[in-house]
């Protein structure tokens, strides 16, 4: 397992589809979208340019614990923003450390100014333990000395 690895193959896996809201949006309308999509945010998109993220956390913290409405609150008034976003370059390890330094559970990544995908810590913990079983499997192989 290399925490040096680009987040290639996990974009790759995931595929290209990110779910986004309109900062006009109401905060209902975005809940219901990561409920029905059984995602824990949205990337906050105007005129194609992200302009922020929103995500379970948001709304918890700033409309259910504040007493507010979600049909009466827009999504640009609880979004997160600036977006930390990475590159697909970015490694596993590198992302890691973003997300845990920052204490954000989601990175878009944009290559060339275009929105490639998004990865949660969920992803990344995946993707590691994935790699962890592999490396396993080959090891219990090779003490074994039967084929992979």
């Amino acid at each position: 397992m290399h925490l040096s690895e680009s987040i290639r193959p996990i974009l790759k896996q995931k595929g290209g589809v990110v779910l986004s809201v309109s900062p006009s949006s109401s905060v209902f309308e975005a809940v219901v979208l990561m409920a029905e999509k059984q995602v824990g945010a949205l990337l906050v998109t105007a005129d194609d340019k992200i302009v922020g993220i929103i995500s379970e956390r948001d709304y918890a913290r700033k409309v259910i614990v504040k007493g507010r409405s979600s049909r009466d609150t827009t999504v640009h008034e609880i979004m997160s923003s600036p977006v930390i976003f990475v590159s697909p370059d970015h490694s596993v390890g590198e992302c890691m450390s973003i997300i845990t330094a920052h204490r954000i559970r989601h990175l878009p990544v944009l290559e060339r100014d275009r929105l490639v995908g998004l990865i949660s810590i969920g992803d990344l913990v995946n993707w590691i333990l994935s790699e962890q079983q592999e490396t396993i499997r080959h090891l219990q192989a090779y003490i074994t000395g039967t084929p992979t």
